[in-house]
């Protein structure tokens, strides 16, 4: 995309959203009650079509977000989704959002129907309303897909509180859930005698992510509860080695056949057991060692709890999840196609560079430092490749995952060596290699925990990007 069509893009979405939306004038008690409206939906189609059809309307709850900062102006997501009140046609809560049904649609999967179970969120609005879904298409804009007319007074609304037989409690608390980002953490695969285990897990790897930046400096912004799902035995699902479970929530690895990943579609188990308590965002936890885990934003990330590598996973996913982070490594496999280096992508931390002049983290960036910006690619290309070779025959002999580990722990002294020794560590710039593409994709850092394993370390960019999303809730 050239830098006139990408400026005359974002003067289009601003002007749309600023016609029908102005923050200011709308003040929450005037067209919400302080419950948490859930829509369940099942969201089906293939690779060139997609509908929607709902599952029911429930209560989900106290509504734990912002009672203020109603619109998301942030530009995010594959998807956006519009609360319209009738009386007045204005909107008065958005998101953006991503699916697993949007990554779906990316895969070799998705040339036959399918067909997933989706929820959005938002306060319980007083009167009638309009919900709106939109898609982002090629061109960047966000198109409409898909409405609905719902009376929250209808007799197919389902009001009742929502109740289940799970303990859940408080891991960190700072304040009112209406001024915090409020988190909660789940678990699969963990047996009825495991809950200590899985307390211990929570503890464990939420220190992992309150100690990394921005996180670290603005903890007391966040609220963290957990909710205990035992089941008869250890572990989840993973059907690439043969090793088959049922479990409350569902995850399995394999999600859209590949193997590491880890993903739940039992969207309305995980829903009703998150709704126990208030939250905004959600990590689960499963109990098992293989490597695995997964972050779609707006939606949760998944953690493989007893890995090595756990820490950084907890970390990484997370980024996904909270404020749409997409993966800046481009040489391990994934189900899904990439990013297109035809047009800018979303994503805020990695660029297509069209307008080298106009780089949209130019303001991060110090005037000495070139752009695009020179490091040891083919060096790096090189080894990483053949870890990635090594890595496929691991997995095709069932090696113990100490194996795998090994593996991954001679990658990063590898890399670490080889990235702390060049010219531009720790400046911002523009990198090429990044977004699962190998050429035309950038990413703002030599390093950053949304490339390698190296360090446990957000980019000067997604910290940034975090604290937009911090903001969006607290203030």
């Amino acid at each position: 995309m050239s830098n006139h069509r990408f400026t005359v893009f974002l003067f289009l979405f601003c002007s749309i959203f600023s016609q029908n939306v102005k923050s200011e004038d709308i003040r929450f008690s005037d067209y919400f009650q302080n419950k948490t409206m859930r829509v369940d939906y099942f969201h089906t189609g293939n690779n060139v079509t997609e509908v929607f059809a709902i599952d029911r309307i429930v209560n989900d709850g106290d509504w734990a977000g912002s009672l203020t900062q109603l619109q998301d102006k942030m530009n995010l997501g594959l998807y956006f989704f519009e609360v319209i009140d009738k009386g007045k046609n204005q909107v008065i809560y958005s998101r953006g959002f991503a699916s697993i049904f949007g990554e779906w649609q990316l895969t070799p999967e998705a040339s036959e129907y399918g067909s997933f179970h989706e929820s959005i969120r938002f306060p319980w609005p007083l009167e009638p309303f309009t919900l709106v879904i939109s898609k982002r298409g090629s061109d960047n804009f966000f198109h409409k897909i898909w409405e609905k007319e719902i009376d929250p007074n209808s007799r197919f609304v389902n009001r009742a509180e929502p109740e289940l037989p799970f303990k859940s409690w408080t891991v960190i608390e700072n304040g009112d859930p209406h001024y915090k980002v409020d988190i909660v953490v789940l678990g699969d695969g963990y047996r009825y005698d495991q809950m200590e285990k899985f307390r211990a897990d929570v503890n464990r790897l939420v220190s992992e992510l309150f100690a990394v930046e921005p996180f670290q400096s603005r903890k007391s912004d966040f609220n963290v509860r957990a909710v205990f799902t035992p089941c008869q035995q250890a572990g989840i699902n993973k059907p690439h080695p043969g090793v088959y479970a049922r479990t409350p929530l569902s995850l399995t690895y394999g999600a859209f056949d590949s193997e590491r990943y880890v993903l739940g579609f039992d969207n309305r188990s995980i829903r009703e057991v998150a709704s126990l308590v208030p939250y905004e965002f959600m990590i689960i936890l499963v109990n098992e060692r293989t490597y695995g885990g997964g972050g779609i934003y707006n939606l949760y990330s998944t953690v493989s709890a007893d890995n090595k590598f756990a820490d950084y996973i907890m970390v990484h996913e997370f980024g996904h999840q909270f404020a749409a982070l997409t993966d800046e490594y481009y040489s391990s496999s994934v189900s899904y196609e990439g990013p297109s280096i035809e047009i800018e992508p979303w994503e805020p931390n990695i660029t297509a560079l069209k307008d080298p002049n106009n780089l949209k983290w130019k303001h991060l960036v110090d005037p000495s430092t070139p752009i695009p910006t020179p490091w040891n690619k083919e060096t790096f290309d090189k080894f990483s490749y053949q870890i990635q070779i090594e890595r496929h025959e691991i997995r095709a002999r069932n090696e113990p995952e100490e194996v795998m580990e090994a593996l991954f722990e001679r990658e990063r002294k590898f890399e670490t060596q080889l990235i702390n020794n060049m010219e531009y560590i720790g400046k911002v710039g523009a990198f090429e290699g990044a977004g699962y593409n190998q050429y035309g994709m950038y990413r703002p850092e030599t390093d950053c925990i949304m490339f390698t394993r190296n360090r446990q370390a957000f980019c000067k960019v997604c910290q940034e990007a975090i604290s937009k999303i911090i903001n969006l809730y607290v203030q």
